[in-house]
C-alpha cells in the first residue's frame, strides 16, 4: 500500500499549495512555489509580488504548518487509541482527552497571570503544560475506570469519556460564569477550535511537542498489530502490553494536549482519519499510522480553508467544520456496528 501513502503525500502537498494561495490576497500555485523556492535560495521562473510574499510567509505559512502538525497529531493519536482499545469508535474527543486539555487551558487562561508569576513561566509555555496535564489526567481517569484485571471494556470507556466530557463542560461553565468579556472570547476559542492568529513563535513552541508525540507513535505499529489478535496472543508474540498501554496514553496526552493548547478543541479528526485509512488499506498499523497522520493533516488543511473562505471576510471556527463532517460519519459508524451486532455489544 505504498501507493496509498504516496497519494496521501501528494494530496497533502496540493492542499498546502492551494491553502497558501487562497484568501483576500490571491496567489497562484506557480507563485506559491516560486515564493517557497526563493525562501530556500532556489531560482525559478515563477514570479510574484512583494506583498504576496509577505502575506504567504507571515500570515498563511504558519497557519498552514500548524494545520499540518495538529491534523497529523490528532490523526495518529486517534489511530493509536483505536489500536489500543481495538475499536474504531475510540477517539481523543470521545474519551475526554480533548475536553480535559481544553478545561485545563481555560483554567490557565482565567488564572494565567497569577500562575505565570508563581511558576516564572511565560503564558504560552504555561498554557501548553496545563493543556498537556489536563489531557493526561483525563485519559488516565478514563483508562483506569474502564480497565479491570487488565481487560479494558470499550462500553465502559465510552461511558467514562461521556462523564469526563460532562465534568469538563461543567468546569468550563464555572469559568465562563465568572469571566470577563475578553476571557469569554478566549473560552469560545478553546471550545470551538481555530487556527487564526498563529505566529511563528507559537509554532516554535508547539512544533517540538507535537513532533515528540507524533513521531514515536509511528513505532507502535508492531505491538498494535499484535494486539489486534488479542492480549493473550500479543503476550505470546513477546509484546509488553503494559508498556504499550503506557506509551499510547502518554503520546496521546502529549499530542492532544499540545494541539488543544495551540488550536483549541478540534473534534472528529482522530476518529475519521484512521477509519478511512483502514477502509482502503486494511488494519495493518504500518500503513494506518502514517496514513492517519497524512490524511489528518490534509483534512484539517481543507477544513481550515473552508472555515476561512465560506463566510469571508468572517471566519467559522474550524472545529465547527470538522464536526459537520465528523458527526454524520460517527453516526454512520454506530449504525453500521449496530447492524453487525443487533444486541448492541461492542467488541
Amino acid at each position: 500500500m505504498k501507493s496509498l501513502l504516496g497519494g496521501l503525500v501528494l494530496a497533502l502537498g496540493a492542499a498546502a499549495v492551494v491553502s497558501l494561495g487562497t484568501g483576500a490576497v490571491q496567489i497562484t500555485p506557480p507563485s506559491v512555489l516560486g515564493i517557497l523556492a526563493d525562501r530556500v535560495g532556489l531560482s525559478t521562473p515563477w514570479t510574484f509580488e512583494p506583498h504576496q510574499e509577505v502575506t504567504l510567509t507571515l500570515v498563511r505559512a504558519p497557519r498552514v504548518l500548524l494545520a499540518i502538525l495538529v491534523g497529523a497529531a490528532l490523526g495518529i493519536s486517534g489511530a493509536i487509541l483505536q489500536g489500543l482499545f481495538r475499536n474504531p469508535l475510540a477517539d481523543p474527543g470521545l474519551i475526554g482527552v480533548s475536553s480535559g486539555a481544553a478545561l485545563a487551558a481555560i483554567g490557565v487562561t482565567a488564572l494565567g497571570a497569577g500562575l505565570a508569576g508563581s511558576f516564572s513561566l511565560t503564558g504560552p509555555v504555561l498554557l501548553g503544560v496545563g493543556a498537556f496535564l489536563g489531557g493526561l489526567v483525563a485519559v488516565l481517569i478514563v483508562y483506569r475506570i474502564a480497565t479491570v484485571d487488565g481487560e479494558t471494556s470499550i462500553p465502559t470507556m465510552l461511558l467514562a469519556g461521556i462523564a469526563i466530557n460532562a465534568l469538563a463542560a461543567a468546569g468550563t461553565g464555572l469559568f465562563v460564569f465568572g469571566s470577563t468579556d475578553q476571557e469569554l472570547r478566549d473560552f469560545i476559542f478553546w471550545t470551538l477550535g481555530g487556527l487564526g492568529g498563529v505566529t511563528w513563535e507559537g509554532i516554535r513552541l508547539g512544533a517540538p511537542l507535537l513532533l515528540l508525540g507524533t513521531v514515536p507513535a509511528l513505532f507502535l505499529a508492531r505491538p498494535l498489530n499484535a494486539l489486534l489478535l488479542g492480549p493473550s496472543e500479543a503476550l505470546h508474540l513477546g509484546v509488553d502490553i503494559d508498556r504499550t498501554k503506557r506509551w499510547v496514553v502518554a503520546l496521546a496526552a502529549v499530542t492532544v494536549g499540545t494541539a488543544v493548547a495551540l488550536a483549541g478543541v478540534i473534534g472528529f479528526v482522530g476518529l475519521v482519519t484512521p477509519h478511512l485509512v483502514r477502509l482502503v488499506a486494511g488494519p495493518d498499523h504500518r500503513i494506518v499510522l502514517p496514513g492517519a497522520a497524512l490524511l489528518g493533516a490534509t483534512l484539517l488543511l481543507v477544513a481550515d480553508l473552508v472555515s476561512r473562505t465560506v463566510v469571508a471576510p468572517a471566519e467559522l471556527p474550524v472545529g465547527v467544520v470538522t464536526a459537520l463532517v465528523g458527526g454524520p460519519f460517527f453516526l454512520w459508524l454506530v449504525i453500521r456496528d449496530r447492524r453487525r451486532d443487533p444486541v448492541g455489544g461492542v467488541a
